[in-house]
């Protein structure tokens, strides 16, 4: 059977690489710091040693769009074009061709409609923003094939969050079932409080830091229990109008497993949002967990949960008090 060697869960920013990309002079001030916590978290996939990529995200109506936008879709391609032309245009993010992994989707898809899973497929899928950038920062060489999968968060009326909880259960125990011998990371991305085109868009950090605290120790501790008691569509709405893409992040939890305490946790306030990094070793090996620990070493991030309790968050809900 293959190996789930590693699960990853990130936001998605697509300013990074034109961020530490450019010319020196023309770089933001958090550039450099940004950088070396990437660089870092990279560290925690090549020890890894993937074999195959599956890919979870959400097309930003480059593709899909009001009239069509399925619950939950797959790839099943042997070759994905990524980037469409107002993200290199506005993001500077560069034009890839990634390699499909056709066995392992059909394998996937088979069995998420056997679960119960009503998938749709796409042949002719183009990969976008909330793909490459983690391709970008944590296989930069875009060397591994792919298994892809598109998540609705954005068009009402949207799954619930248990849905996608279940979706990534599905997923593990699929990847635990697939008769191959090759190793498998699952890496996806989606938001923490995020606003966009909202009053609180551009505020000194992001919208909701509480909501950010408490969902980095929900995610890190694995507490189901405390998600979807306290997780709504109407109480991500109330973070930031673009917080559902959080729903992505708990699907790898899913694949990760209830209860299990990620390997590895970064955050960083980035202005207007916050930037998470969040890696689980399934099958842990000396080799993973001695590279997650040099990885924190280097980026001043944490072997272990990250909690809402930590000293870091209380001058936001001193802040929250005061108002």
């Amino acid at each position: 059977m293959a190996e789930l060697t590693a699960v990853l869960a990130s936001t998605h920013h697509p300013f990074y690489y034109k961020a530490t990309t450019s010319p020196e002079d023309q770089r933001p001030p958090y550039a450099a710091d940004w950088q070396r916590k990437v660089e870092a978290y990279r560290e925690t996939l090549t020890a890894a040693e993937p074999d195959i990529l599956v890919m979870v995200g959400a097309d930003h109506f480059h593709q899909l769009w009001l009239d069509n936008y399925p619950q939950f879709l797959i790839g099943k391609q042997e070759t994905y074009d990524a980037t469409f032309y107002n993200e290199e245009r506005e993001f500077g993010i560069p034009k890839y061709t990634l390699a499909g992994d056709i066995e392992l989707s059909r394998y996937m898809h088979e069995e998420l409609l056997g679960k119960d899973f009503d998938f749709s497929v796409s042949h002719e899928l183009k990969i976008d923003h909330s793909i490459i950038c983690p391709i970008i920062t944590v296989r930069p060489d875009a060397d591994l094939p792919i298994v892809p999968i598109y998540t609705n968060i954005f068009v009402p009326p949207l799954p619930s969050p248990r849905r996608f909880y279940a979706v990534g259960r599905a997923i593990r125990e699929i990847i635990d079932s697939f008769p191959s011998d090759k190793k498998v990371a699952a890496i996806g991305t989606g938001h923490l409080s995020l606003e966009l085109g909202g009053p609180r868009q551009f505020g000194e950090h992001g919208p909701d830091p509480l909501f950010d605290a408490d969902a980095i120790e929900w995610l890190s501790t694995g507490n189901i229990d405390a998600i979807l008691d306290n997780v709504t569509h109407e109480s991500m709405a109330g973070a930031g109008n673009a917080t559902h893409g959080f729903m992505d992040l708990l699907l790898m939890m899913g694949i990760a497993g209830p209860g299990v305490h990620a390997d590895y946790v970064d955050h960083l306030d980035l202005f207007h949002t916050r930037e998470m990094y969040m890696t689980w070793y399934p099958n842990k090996t000396q080799e993973q967990l001695d590279a997650a620990a040099r990885a924190a070493a280097t980026a001043n991030a944490s072997t272990g949960p990250i909690y809402a309790s930590d000293p870091a968050w209380e001058k936001f809900r001193v802040t929250q008090e005061q108002a």
